[in-house]
């Protein structure tokens, strides 16, 4: 059965869509992809040219390919910098697993060309005492766990954004959300493992295939 929050939003910006000097990457994920997004373009100035697709759609959507294939469809992205996580929580961790092994095999189907990157989910923090994790938290590291595994057995390197951010309550503006310091610390480790991967990899055969 679909399941659906009570506002979905989605956020598609493409850069430079009408030059082809330079190579693409897209960064997928929420609302928290979407905050870092501008550090990211700025530390890949002249390196690459940077998408997003943002959206609050679980990997569970429908929706959620739709809005991809909009990017997917017409534009070539040499690499994918991937999370969904934060949201669907109606869906319980065995139909995330499986939803998400889908939308892989979606993203590796429309860009075959693509290095895959999976970034894992943020943890969650109480709305009044920020020093404290919200119990919540146990839900995205099961999520991370699960998607973890798939990442293995599929050889796409991970970027562990929640061990990055952990131990760093001073990061965060919200109980979800980054504050401009915690914006600078994610985007630098994004733009950093997206010019590590490409740069290690390069001339080899891309991962992703199930």
């Amino acid at each position: 059965m679909l399941k659906r929050e009570y506002i979905e939003w989605s956020d598609i910006w493409l850069t430079g869509a009408n030059d082809n000097g330079l190579p693409r990457v897209l960064l997928v994920g929420d609302s928290i992809a979407r905050s870092y997004f501008a550090v990211v373009e700025k530390e890949l100035s002249g390196r690459f040219f940077c998408a997003r697709s943002a959206t609050s759609r679980s990997v569970c959507d429908p929706v959620f390919g739709k809005e991809l294939a909009l990017l997917l469809d017409d534009n070539r992205f040499a690499v994918i910098h991937f999370n969904n996580g934060l949201h669907g929580w109606d869906y319980d961790e065995e139909t995330y697993r499986e939803c998400l092994s889908k939308t892989l095999d979606f993203i590796v189907a429309r860009s075959p060309v693509s290095r895959l990157i999976w970034a894992s989910s943020t943890p969650l923090r109480r709305e009044n005492n920020l020093a404290e994790l919200d119990p919540e938290t146990d839900r995205v590291r099961e999520r991370n766990r699960l998607a973890g595994a798939l990442m293995t057995q599929r050889n796409i390197p991970i970027n562990d954004l929640f061990g990055l951010v952990i131990d760093h309550p001073e990061y965060f503006g919200d109980s979800v959300h980054f504050n401009a310091n915690g914006q600078n610390v994610l985007g630098a480790q994004v733009a950093r493992r997206i010019v590590e991967e490409t740069t290690r990899n390069a001339g080899q055969a891309v991962p992703g295939g199930a």
